[in-house]
């Protein structure tokens, strides 16, 4: 399986996340953790606090659209794993969420920008053990 390249596109990506966590820390004060995101949407503390939730999300979901206005094609997706992987996927995710005290986005975008010791030893953690599941899955398992 080959992954592209595309730096152009990773750059204005990384650039637009990072800008938003940005604005969501000078605005409200927050971190952007997608996981503390969404659980706060479903258990909202408060209205406010699911109103600026709702927007976040509204907006990660409707980014398609506005890529369709400025193309005519929508963006092109490819899932090369099965449902049951992306299932156990999400688990291990939501697991790893669970014991590591936030996601890769709380860590990786906005607790290593604060060059907080606990978010790079995490970090660190995740890529580590994305590196090995990919090599195990794609070399040991031939997924």
């Amino acid at each position: 399986m080959e992954t592209a390249f595309t730096p152009i596109q990773a750059l204005i990506g990384g650039s637009l996340i990072g800008l938003s966590a940005v604005l969501l820390m000078w605005a409200r004060g927050r971190i952007m953790g997608a996981t503390g995101v969404m659980a706060g949407l479903i258990w909202p503390e408060n209205r406010d606090a699911f109103m600026w939730r709702a927007a976040l999300v509204l907006g990660m979901v409707t980014a398609p659209a506005l890529y369709l206005l400025a193309t005519g094609a929508m963006p092109p997706v490819q899932v090369p794993v099965s449902t049951p992987m992306l299932i156990a996927g999400g688990l291990l995710v939501g697991l790893g969420v669970s014991y590591g005290g936030g996601c890769t986005s709380g860590h990786g975008v906005c607790g290593m920008a604060r060059l907080s010791p606990r978010s790079i030893v995490a970090t660190l953690s995740f890529m580590a053990a994305t590196g090995v599941t990919v090599f195990v899955i794609r070399h040991v398992i031939g997924g």
